[in-house]
């Protein structure tokens, strides 16, 4: 029996559509019901008079995909484009919202979680048609350059809140600094979309983001996603990430091995980090049994030509056995192997964050924060993603409406 596999349409798909086809697809899978609520209480009452909630962050979700630079670009768009102004929800003849008053409003949502509580809504959903599978999990970090003017490191506030100079290698291993914040998403490797986000200062290490993020996915959706591997580069390659994933998280550990500079690798291992006997020689994989890897003498198994013969290790006609506990040994040893086919082929799915980073910054306004302060770049952050999201549940659902004769 065969069974066909459902085809996924990803973002890039969505972009090929018209301007004002492209906002009725995402608005029509957008549900803001959580900032709406939060904007009724009674401490958020002193908000912009006048416009309702939905118009305008329909306009600042239109602000992402269109790719418009500013607040002020915003505004002008509003009042000179009709269409754009009634596809965001305002009349048509009526007056649009001042720059003044979409300021008082990205304050007023930026400090609330309601608008996280509302991605975390529509990342069920698409869970639920199926778009996003979580059985592969990427994590990684994005550069973002601060709307604050640069300052030396000398004047810097380091409190956590406050931007900072950041360092990173680009994929040729060029050096690539930067003044601003660091984007650190947990991605689905399927469908390439951001499950949960978090915003540091760009001087904050990416390796010890990895376990807010797995700790806030478990929050957000509890048993809902049934994760088997975690993969990572080299820049998470510590034990104690190592560690939670595999006994809180009970996922599998994908993570690059970093040599920080060392010339030789780990005593009893090769370069591709297996074990190998007294003379050299790479041990030969021969199972798993439980939560021990089993490698036996290569000589025994006819692989090479010891000149001690199997002797030199072992009486047993079996040859020399080492097994592993391979929870306990976490970070040389996983299942499957390192450097194997099978944990290189799982590895490579890595790539799936790196084209969800790409979509955030080439088709939407994430490189381009136009407001100052922490709170304010994860609103925008988060704007971003739920535009990724909704636009690749629209471009999904569309494809699969039956066509009418």
């Amino acid at each position: 029996m065969y069974i066909r596999q459902e085809c996924l349409f990803s973002f890039d798909e969505l972009i090929k559509f018209q301007p004002e086809t492209k906002l009725e697809m995402v608005f029509s899978q957008l549900d803001f019901s959580n900032v709406v609520l939060s904007l009724s209480r009674s401490e958020y009452k002193r908000g912009p008079k006048g416009y309702d909630p939905l118009p305008l962050l329909y306009a600042l979700v239109a602000m992402q995909l269109e790719k418009i630079p500013n607040i002020a670009k915003l505004v002008d768009r509003l009042k000179s484009d009709p269409v754009f102004r009634y596809n965001c929800g305002f009349s048509v003849f009526g007056p649009t919202p001042s720059a003044s008053t979409f300021s008082r409003f990205l304050n007023l949502i930026s400090k609330s979680e309601a608008l996280e509580e509302d991605f975390k809504q529509l990342i069920l959903k698409a869970k639920d048609l199926n778009i996003i599978d979580s059985t592969n999990i990427a994590i990684d970090s994005t550069k973002l350059n601060a709307f604050e003017k640069p300052k030396p490191k000398s004047k810097l506030k380091d409190d956590g809140k406050s931007p900072n100079w950041g360092k990173k290698k680009d994929t040729d291993g060029n050096d690539i600094k930067w003044f601003g914040w660091k984007l650190h998403i947990i991605a689905d490797c399927k469908s390439e979309l951001p499950l949960a986000i978090e915003i540091t200062p760009a001087s904050v290490n990416d390796s010890i983001l990895a376990i807010p993020l797995l700790k806030k996915l478990k929050e957000f959706y509890g048993n809902t996603f049934d994760v088997k591997h975690c993969i990572m580069d080299s820049g998470y390659d510590i034990k104690e990430n190592y560690d939670y994933i595999m006994n809180e998280f009970h996922a599998q550990p994908i993570i690059a091995y970093n040599k920080r500079g060392s010339f030789a690798p780990p005593e009893g291992l090769n370069e591709r980090l297996h074990p190998i006997c007294s003379m050299g020689y790479e041990l030969v994989y021969w199972g798993k049994d439980g939560d021990y890897l089993k490698f036996r003498c290569p000589h025994v198994l006819g692989k090479i030509d010891c000149p001690h013969g199997s002797s030199w290790c072992s009486n047993s006609n079996y040859g020399y056995c080492l097994k592993i506990n391979y929870k306990k040994n976490n970070r040389y040893f996983s299942f499957p192997i390192r450097s194997s086919d099978e944990w290189q082929e799982i590895y490579n799915l890595r790539t799936s964050i790196e084209r969800c980073n790409s979509r955030l910054k080439d088709y939407l306004n994430t490189d381009n924060l136009r407001s100052a302060g922490i709170k304010k770049a994860k609103t925008f952050a988060l704007l971003n993603c739920i535009t990724l999201v909704a636009g690749t549940i629209a471009v999904n659902v569309t494809k699969s409406l039956p066509k009418v004769a």
